[in-house]
């Protein structure tokens, strides 16, 4: 079943926990992972990869942390999703690097097309939901 992943998951609520601070300070890991008690590691590594999309930024020091490098309504949801995902298909001849030699009904598939019109879709309502929709 289509399905968010984890990371996926944990990046959305750490955006949101930024998005709800507003701007009014700098949120930490550990400040995430306690408050929606999920592992530390998983949500340092989540905001890294934010950081190096440039969703957020980083402050090092003693009132460091990160913060949403813009605001909530400006970053959609497959913003988040592409930070930490390498792939977010609904199957896999559709990811960036298929070819026909991944898949020995390639040639004769039937879904193929249509499936690509729903992956179209789903993208679409990533691309149009941002951050603050999830307020």
């Amino acid at each position: 079943m289509l399905k968010l992943s984890k990371k996926t998951e944990y990046a959305l609520m750490a955006a949101k926990y930024m998005a709800l601070k507003n701007h009014s300070g700098y949120s930490t890991a550990k400040e995430i992972s306690e408050k929606y008690q999920i592992p530390y590691p998983l949500v340092a590594k989540v905001l890294q990869n934010l950081v190096k999309c440039e969703i957020a930024f980083s402050a090092k020091g003693t009132n460091g942390g990160f913060s949403l490098a813009k605001k909530a309504e400006k970053i959609s949801l497959i913003d988040i999703i592409k930070a930490v995902e390498t792939n977010f298909k609904i199957v896999d001849c559709m990811q960036a690097n298929s070819s026909s030699a991944d898949c020995e009904h390639y040639s004769c598939c039937k879904i193929k097309d249509p499936l690509a019109e729903v992956q179209k879709k789903i993208d679409k309502v990533f691309t149009e939901t941002t951050i603050a929709h999830i307020l």
